[in-house]
């Protein structure tokens, strides 16, 4: 059985469109709308269509939405996409057909065209540049929220998940970590019907929390070892010109030799927590 989860903050206009093409093309389909305390009749007009909707009593946020809609999900395979019609219907087939194929999760990857604006663009080139070098393994798309996923799987990893936008992040690492495949399919995003969510100062500095999110979800030393070994390599040739210059071995040389030690011991502690985290609680 498929379920569709969308996450819904004042959709209505999208939802009008958008699920009655979903139950044309997916009639068997489990349709759970998650209104997220919404200010206008989207929980209404999904009922009316057909939707099952779980009401969130204030606004949680949308990873919030995509736990409480995978938590009362009856299917075998959950299919998230964004309720502001962003997100192609048509090409949920062609993400099952992937997952049939072998995939544990397969990510509708957006194309440069389909970025909102050039920052956006180069904020995602980053965090899947960083992504993939941190797993080795190319990541098409770090943040796309439009994904199929096999139900048993995505719900080890309802506890990491965070209530903001940045559950899409946290979802793919945990894959990679648990060794889960992730495939991906090239998508084309279209233009939001209505406002978006996303505030770029609040979220901006939310997103640079990701960049170092990333690192401590799969390999905190993959993180914390170069840093270390950078502020060693440093405090290495301060100490080198001072023992030149003054003969003598510096309170600084020493700072910057213990911060690289106290670097260290905190990646090796993350990296014990990390393996925690994973342990598969089945």
């Amino acid at each position: 059985m498929l379920s569709i989860i969308l996450p819904c903050l004042n959709e209505a206009a999208s939802l009008q469109k958008l699920l009655p093409i979903l139950k044309e093309n997916h009639p068997d389909a489990e349709l759970i709308v998650v209104d997220d305390a919404s200010q206008d009749d989207s929980a209404s007009l999904a009922q009316q269509l057909g939707a099952k909707v779980v009401h969130h009593p204030y606004t949680m946020g949308n990873g919030a939405a995509i736990k409480s809609g995978a938590r009362i999900a009856k299917g075998n395979i959950l299919v998230f996409m964004d309720a502001d019609s962003q997100h192609d219907p048509h090409n949920i087939p062609q993400l099952l057909t992937q997952l049939d194929q072998g995939y544990d999760m397969v990510v509708g990857a957006r194309n440069a065209s389909s970025q909102a604006s050039f920052g956006r663009w180069w904020a995602n080139s980053f965090y899947n540049w960083l992504a993939s070098w941190i797993v080795n393994h190319q990541i098409a798309d770090l943040t796309s929220g439009f994904r199929a996923v096999r139900t048993d799987k995505f719900k080890e990893f309802l506890h990491l998940l965070p209530n903001t936008f940045s559950y899409p992040t946290t979802i793919t690492m945990a894959f990679f970590r648990a060794g889960y495949s992730v495939g991906y399919l090239p998508i084309t995003a279209h233009k939001r019907l209505g406002k978006s969510h996303i505030k770029p100062v609040r979220d901006g500095i939310r997103f640079l929390i990701i960049i170092f999110k990333i690192g401590t979800l799969y390999a905190p030393l993959k993180l914390f070892g170069p840093l270390s070994s950078g502020f060693f390599g440093l405090g290495l040739v301060y100490y080198i010109y001072t023992f030149i210059t003054a003969g003598r071995f510096t309170n600084m040389g020493m700072l910057l030799f213990t911060t690289a030690l106290l670097i260290f011991l905190i990646g090796l502690v993350s990296e014990q927590i990390t393996q925690l985290l994973y342990k598969d609680s089945r």
